[in-house]
């Protein structure tokens, strides 16, 4: 997949370090990008390097809340099936939620947060929204401000599970993950092709080696 970093319009226009400081998040590749160098400038450095994980970290923090979620939702619908009517109520609270976002609907992701099955993998989906303007919930809890690294945690945990449902196409689904953040960052719904499975003779070959 070619991964294009032009018109991440979604994203704001700060440095892309100051960014990643203001979530209390740490990149693990060494920058010779100024610190005043755009996300899209880093991004494409980090690609060079073929820092994947680096690229997903500053992704998450970069996307406006909203669009993070989705991110995360589309994380979500790769465990249970983009086209399945049987969500769970993490995911069906968090996709309702980004759609018409509204106080009422961030409390019902809440809810489903708190009382997702221990099996529910998609409550990221809901923690993320739960803590989607910088703070606790709503009502009294709107006077508490949740850790700066909330929403970005969140939504890297559940690509982290996306990813982990991969095994001879990880590199290839990273980059997808990839690109779906970079297709929400230009307005886009994040729908881009999945990568294909390795025909069984080649990974009967590698096996082999």
């Amino acid at each position: 997949m070619e991964l294009n970093f032009d018109n991440l319009k979604k994203i704001p226009n700060h440095p892309a370090v100051r960014m990643l400081a203001m979530a209390n998040t740490k990149i693990e590749t060494p920058l010779e990008s100024p610190v005043s160098a755009s996300v899209s400038a880093v991004l494409e450095e980090l690609a060079r390097e073929e820092a994947l994980f680096d690229m997903l970290k500053l992704l998450s923090v970069a996307l406006p809340p909203r669009e993070a979620v989705w991110w995360a939702c589309l994380a979500a619908r790769d465990l249970i099936g983009h086209e399945t009517e049987k969500v769970p109520p993490s995911l069906e609270a968090a996709e309702k939620w980004v759609f018409k976002p509204s106080d009422e609907l961030r409390d019902a992701a809440t809810v489903a947060m708190e009382t997702a099955d221990i099996d529910d993998e998609t409550v990221y989906c809901a923690m993320a929204v739960t803590y989607s303007d910088g703070r606790m919930g709503t009502g009294e809890l709107s006077k508490v401000e949740a850790p700066p690294n909330a929403v970005s945690a969140a939504v890297i945990c559940m690509n982290m599970k996306s990813l982990s449902e991969t095994i001879d196409t990880m590199e290839d689904h990273m980059e997808m993950l990839i690109g779906r953040a970079l297709d929400i960052a230009r307005g886009g719904n994040g729908q881009v092709d999945k990568p294909k499975a390795p025909h069984p003779e080649a990974v009967t070959e590698k096996g082999d080696a």
